[in-house]
């Protein structure tokens, strides 16, 4: 410390942090604190010069100092470390306002190296600030900062797949974070990462989501049936739909979109999976021939078929549902995802929903009708689409 500048914000103070970061290449017990709280200043230092002095950032990329935050982080050193490692990236991505200085950050891959590193996410402050960095790193995304992220030749996108993972995380806040970086990945009006996405990702994330709300329905279903359940308390149950609602207004987040191909992958598999099998498959029990597998209570699928109308706006998916609810014969397709509701993500190039409730300009076939009835494309050689309702891996 008595070699410390006595200006805290000046170039000589970085000189002097950069210098004890070289002079600690490794971090234990005796130095911990000392890398910690040169982090920190590091951060501080970099968003003052990124504002008043660029030199700052000049000095930083001529001694590659980002290097030295991975050989930290790729060390079995203390959770306090590595916690601090990932809190002054996320604080440097996220008020830095210069355009060069974040091309900078974000280059030379460092930050994939990150995203991908085997963090032990069993350590929920660990993974808090992972996701929240993750999240930061997506409101960066733009058709300029893309190619920072997305490898189109190798088909690898760390910072999509990495987060999609945690979906169905316990702690909501973790899943709010992965719903909002999705979001701003599917604004980038980039073409090959939209094929990336449509390709590779879409229906096997769309088909574990609603799995995922699947079984959170049933889950309650069953609280609710349960005279005994006398130890649920009101609060707890709201907060149950609280979250089951949240869910349905991502989706019509994503319909927002406006993507078609995204579009038809989410309403595909909300439809043959939740919304005729569980909800209305419980309110018209004629259409199960005497299945009474996904039934929940009445009052249940009456509140969440409440719910959906308030939320979505796509005509077709609401058209489709609204028909196939109050139609006394509803489409042979409706009847047929109700009474055996496929066990695999659906792939098909007709859109389920036209299918249920078509429109004027739908192809007619050989005999003159409109055909009613997609040709299901149920993958079961790609071990992401597998899905069984039981087996909702993460690895989308």
């Amino acid at each position: 410390n008595w070699f410390r500048p006595k200006n805290k914000f000046s170039l000589n103070n970085l000189k002097y942090l950069y210098s004890v970061l070289v002079k600690n290449p490794v971090v234990g017990r005796k130095n911990k604190d000392l890398v910690v709280e040169t982090l920190k200043n590091i951060a501080e230092l970099m968003i003052w010069g990124d504002q008043h002095n660029e030199n700052f950032f000049d000095f930083f990329c001529e001694k590659n100092v980002l290097s030295y935050f991975l050989k930290i982080l790729m060390q079995r050193c203390d959770r306090k470390v590595k916690i601090q490692v990932i809190q002054t990236l996320s604080i440097l991505v996220q008020n830095t306002q210069r355009e060069m200085s974040v091309f900078y950050l974000l280059s030379n891959n460092y930050i994939n190296d990150l995203i991908v590193h085997k963090f032990d996410f069993s350590d929920e402050e660990v993974l808090a600030y992972y996701i929240s960095f993750l999240k930061t790193l997506s409101l960066k995304l733009n058709l300029q900062t893309i190619q920072f992220f997305f490898n189109e030749k190798a088909n690898d996108f760390p910072l999509y797949t990495e987060a999609i993972k945690f979906f169905n995380h316990p702690e909501p806040m973790v899943r709010i974070a992965v719903r909002t970086l999705t979001l701003n990945v599917y604004n980038v009006p980039d073409a090959g990462l939209r094929r990336f996405i449509l390709d590779r990702s879409a229906v096997p994330y769309f088909s574990n989501l609603v799995w995922f709300i699947r079984d959170q329905t049933i889950s309650l279903s069953l609280k609710l049936r349960d005279p005994d359940a006398n130890y649920l308390a009101r609060d707890k149950l709201d907060e149950i739909v609280e979250q089951l609602v949240d869910v349905l207004y991502y989706l019509q987040d994503i319909l927002n979109l406006g993507i078609p191909g995204l579009s038809q992958a989410l309403i595909d598999q909300l439809l043959s999976h939740y919304v005729l099998p569980v909800l209305i498959g419980s309110l018209r029990p004629e259409l199960k021939k005497g299945s009474d597998e996904n039934m929940i209570v009445e009052r249940l699928a009456l509140f969440l078929l409440s719910q959906l109308f308030m939320v979505f706006s796509h005509y077709p998916f609401v058209n489709s549902v609204a028909t196939t609810l109050i139609d006394p014969h509803p489409p042979i397709l409706s009847q047929r995802l109700i009474s055996s509701p496929p066990q695999h993500p659906v792939r098909d190039p007709i859109p389920v929903a036209e299918a249920i409730f078509p429109k004027s300009s739908d192809v007619e076939n050989q005999d003159g009708a409109v055909s009613s009835t997609p040709r299901y494309m149920l993958d079961d050689d790609d071990g992401n689409d597998n899905n069984n309702g039981n087996n909702n891996n993460n690895n989308n």
